[in-house]
């Protein structure tokens, strides 16, 4: 049975979560070092049972990268021995396997173990095209995001998204927890500074999964003018994730990407990617990448690292220099932030950095991740991390009103 969007709705609306026992958090390979336990959680892709009989007979176009698991198995591998029909592999940054640097350009191929075409959908080729998709019946969507607007997954499922429905194509999201989802926080991006490393007008930290943004695109309207003019009869269907809630603790199976390589990286991400629009290293190309943050100029009492070439990371900021800076690897994330975006870090870095007028780079990027170029100024005129954050409130309190809307999981 086809169900257009608004039906879908309703439909999950209805969905029960239910908390089961808790797991030790010692078997995840990700593991984090707080102390609270994690939910059993099953992911959309867990529940074969509800997305496998939408499949079948059917050509299928999957957009997934290396998160895309069902069990120790990934899910294309799962799918082929199921009998499903794979089209196309669809992939986004950090390309199909997740081993690319970040922003290094990924080519398409042919995945040599299924000898499925590979369609990379990042760099100038963003969404599938009308041609891409004409032996493809339905589309999939799963792979593992980590809650941050800067994250490019939440740009490449948008295109994903348009292109489903602009080609009349029905959607499955398989659904999976936010490492991050716990809070909401951060400056609401101004549109005037929409780029791929943020979209829409959401704040640094959004608080929502992936199936529950995409209805959130959907229904404010956020897509392009073509496809927000078709989204009516948009067949949409979200699996969503079982025994989540947004105060669950989930512990990631897999990395999401190269330099996130544990949780204590995805919990400082929020916080610490606004070096990447400054000359700091963040620790690429070290064994703690958004761990670590200094460089050559620091006093030289503090803690020390030396950024390599490594995989994930060929030519990471400051290659081969002795930066001195700081250790985040072991604190308590949870106590030191009390969840939420921390700027404490890059004020403290701005005043250690002796060549001020040069402490943000050319090109603006710091203002794209950021979202606007109020906090650049704020940080140079030496407001407080507290007098920043006042001034975040507003568009804070406006976007978590629309933000409920959407919600498929208890707060």
């Amino acid at each position: 049975m086809k169900l257009s969007f608004h039906a879908m709705l309703l439909l999950l609306a209805g969905t029960l979560l239910v908390h089961t026992p808790a797991q030790s958090q010692t078997a995840h390979p990700l593991h984090s070092l707080s102390k609270k336990s994690v939910h059993h959680i099953l992911t959309g892709a867990d529940q074969m049972e509800r997305y496998l009989p939408l499949l079948k007979g059917r050509n299928v176009a999957i957009f997934a990268n290396q998160t895309a698991t069902v069990g120790p198995s990934h899910l294309v591998d799962t799918l082929l021995k199921a009998g499903i029909h794979i089209s196309k592999i669809f992939s986004p940054e950090h390309g199909f396997r997740g081993d690319a640097d970040a922003g290094e350009h990924v080519n398409s191929a042919v995945d040599p173990k299924t000898g499925i075409p590979i369609i990379s959908l990042y760099g100038s080729k963003r969404k599938p095209s009308a041609a891409d998709l004409e032996d493809v019946d339905i589309m999939l969507f799963d792979i593992q995001d980590v809650g941050v607007r800067f994250y490019t997954y939440i740009s490449s499922l948008q295109e994903y998204v348009e292109s489903a429905i602009v080609n009349h194509r029905p959607l499955i999201i398989l659904d999976r927890p936010n490492p991050n989802g716990y809070y909401v926080d951060g400056p609401v991006l101004n549109p005037k500074f929409k780029s791929f490393v943020g979209m829409q007008p959401i704040p640094t930290v959004y608080g929502m999964t992936i199936g529950e943004y995409a209805k959130m695109l959907i229904g404010e309207l956020w897509l392009d003018t073509a496809a927000n003019a078709a989204a009516g009869d948009f067949n949409l269907t979200i699996i969503p994730c079982k025994n989540y809630t947004h105060h669950s603790r989930y512990i990631l199976p897999v990395k999401p990407s190269p330099n996130l390589p544990n949780m204590q990286s995805i919990y400082l991400y929020p916080s610490l990617c606004l070096f990447e629009g400054t000359p700091i290293s963040l620790g690429r190309g070290t064994d703690h990448p958004f761990q670590l943050f200094g460089h050559p100029s620091f006093p030289k009492d503090l803690y020390h690292f030396t950024p390599a070439s490594l995989p994930g990371a060929k030519n990471p900021p400051l290659l081969n220099q002795t930066c001195y800076g700081y250790d985040l690897s072991n604190i308590d994330v949870f106590s030191t932030i009390k969840g939420r975006l921390s700027l404490q870090w890059v004020i403290q870095a701005y005043k250690l950095f002796p060549d001020k007028e040069h402490f943000f780079l050319a090109g603006n990027f710091f203002n794209r991740l950021a979202g606007n170029d109020i906090l650049q100024q704020q940080i140079k005129d030496g407001l407080t991390e507290d007098q920043i954050r006042q001034s975040w409130q507003p568009a804070l309190d406006n976007f978590k009103t629309i933000r409920k809307k959407y919600l498929l999981y208890a707060e």
